[in-house]
């Protein structure tokens, strides 16, 4: 059989990998029942149902004629690392790195350090609009987390807040 689609092939066999190794790794934990959920039963059924979906795209890519055959393209080195480096960057700044003596620097300075590395994998960089951005996400995730769930985060470096 001839794949059609080669992007909609292998994001269909992504989606099936990622959930079958979700729902695999939520058999570690208590599933229940549906009246009686544990904590692995929603991960379970969350990872069935993507790795359903992911066979259902590569059905598809199978069967559905496009042009071209939609091959993949050369891979974005630029914005998958810009996009990493700002995740490590924010748990690095949330949690502080006790290893090398970096304090945790809370969670305002994270979602900005986030924001700023970020928005580097885009093609166009505007400073003024990735620091409004980052203002909102911040006032946004205070309101959320700290005032309305009651979680407990550090929001500001200690040495500002003593």
């Amino acid at each position: 059989m001839k794949i059609k689609s080669q992007q909609d092939f292998f994001s269909g066999l992504m989606f099936m990998v990622v959930g079958l190794g979700f729902a695999w790794g939520a058999t570690t934990y208590t599933i229940g029942e549906g009246a009686r959920m544990g904590p692995g039963y929603f991960p379970l059924l969350l990872g069935i149902v993507l790795a359903g979906l992911g066979g259902f795209i590569v059905f598809e890519s199978l069967v559905v004629e496009t042009e071209d055959g939609e091959p993949i393209g050369k891979w974005a080195w630029k914005p998958l690392g810009y996009i990493i480096g700002a995740n490590l960057l924010f748990g690095i700044l949330l949690g502080g790195l006790p290893s090398i003596g970096l304090p945790a620097m809370g969670m305002v300075i994270a979602i900005y350090g986030l924001t700023l590395v970020s928005a580097l994998a885009g093609e166009e960089f505007k400073i003024k609009e990735v620091l409004i951005l980052a203002t909102i996400l911040a006032i946004g995730s205070y309101l959320a987390f700290i005032m309305l769930l009651k979680l407990q985060f550090q929001v500001w470096p200690s040495f500002i807040t003593g």
